[in-house]
Formats: C-alpha cells, structure tokens, sequence
C-alpha cells in the first residue's frame, strides 16, 4: 500500500532534499515512525518527547486535517496523500 507524503521545504534538507515520496504505512503515525527511521534529521521537528504532534505542524490526509480525524492513528490507504504542511505566523 503506497502512500505519498508531500514535504514542505523547509524540511528537506533533513529528508535529503526530497520533496515527495512514496512509502507503504497504515496509519499516519507509522508514515512518521518511517520518516524518522528514514532520515534520522527529521526526529523532533514533527513530534515532541511524547510522541504527540507538535502544535506547529500541521498534517493533512486528502486534504483533510487529522486533528479533526483520528489524529496519529489516522488510516491510510493506498493511493492517499499526506501532506505535511508547517503552521506558519506574521506580524
């Protein structure tokens, strides 16, 4: 089951300067468990020491947020888009 996750750019240069790839995961936690065993760099931008997705980062399954689904434990399915988009704030 492929998924495609979309990395913003600000973290590309910890995933090598990938902007795009395909992994095989169930859950949205598990695409970020695979990132991490992936590329080591990306450990603590998107969870904090709990495990728990950081306020900053904002992740998206269709185009739908997971903070309004199921959160980390949110299926996927083959053929889904994860798109990891960082919260981003001005003044």
């Amino acid at each position: 089951m492929s998924v495609r996750v979309r990395i913003p750019t600000p973290l590309r240069q910890a995933t090598d300067g990938a902007a795009e790839l395909s992994l095989d995961a169930p859950t949205v936690a598990s695409v970020i468990s695979e990132l991490e065993t992936r590329y080591p760099a990306i450990r603590g931008r998107l969870r904090d020491e709990s495990g728990a997705l950081r306020r900053f980062v904002n992740l998206y399954v269709n185009g739908e947020d997971v903070r309004f689904t199921n959160g980390l434990d949110t299926s996927l399915k083959a053929g889904d888009e994860l798109s990891i988009v960082p919260a981003v704030a001005g003044g």
